[in-house]
């Protein structure tokens, strides 16, 4: 299956490009598709990428030929390893794991976001211009989801989101008449790369009936 073919590489020359890259990996099988993470500000390489191979033998080679491997003009070794996937079976148990832990260090948020937005619901049925609607907090990075299923919740977001890395805050938006998901949710997560592997990886992901749309929340419009 393509999903399984992912894989994440971190550690890299901040000058290494994305054909750079390319020339790395495609001794090892047919690359789909590739990224380099890219500093909006700097515009440079954040050291971090994604590449997608046709085949899960190809990205195993990869792995194991790369990993940990220090590539010319640079003094650091690579990381290369699959990229998380939801849709794995063996992650389910993790995903589980993470997911309680995540509830009792918050102090149980998912009841509490279910609370509290079942008796606010002026402040998420306008979607105004107002920042504190968005959940985007100065210390974290917000992804917005979408095409979410009626029925869900705070807690399949935490599911989802939580194997990435640090989650400090969920919310599903609800109808106030029928508190039933509005199709979409935001997730606030505090590590910048935690946060792009999750949209990478969430991005497309089949969930129930519905394939999600996962990205970045653009405070003000596009850039």
């Amino acid at each position: 299956m393509i999903k399984d073919a992912n894989l994440y590489i971190s550690g890299l020359p901040r000058t290494l490009s994305q054909q750079d890259l390319e020339d790395m990996f495609s001794r090892y099988g047919h690359i789909i598709n590739s990224r380099v993470l890219v500093d909006q500000a700097s515009g440079l390489s954040r050291g971090v990428a994604f590449i997608r191979f046709d085949k899960r033998a190809e990205a195993e080679d990869a792995v194991k030929h790369l990993n940990g491997q220090t590539p010319p003009g640079s003094s650091e070794p690579i990381t290369v390893k699959f990229a998380a996937n939801p849709n794995q079976a063996r992650n389910s148990q993790m995903m589980s794991q993470m997911y309680h832990g995540q509830s009792r260090r918050f102090g149980g948020p998912v009841h509490h976001q279910a609370q509290r937005f079942r008796f606010s619901p002026m402040s998420v049925d306008h979607m105004g211009g107002g920042g504190g609607v968005s959940g985007n907090s100065s210390s974290g990075w917000c992804i917005f989801i979408y095409n979410l299923g009626q029925d869900a919740d705070e807690a399949i977001l935490w599911q989802m989101f939580g194997p990435f890395g640090a989650v400090v805050n969920v919310k599903v938006i609800r109808d106030f008449n029928t508190n039933k998901c509005k199709g979409f949710g935001f997730v606030t997560m505090t590590n910048y790369e935690e946060a792009a592997m999750a949209i990478h990886s969430l991005n497309g992901y089949r969930l129930g009936d519905k394939v999600l749309q996962v990205s970045f929340k653009t405070s003000k419009g596009h850039k």
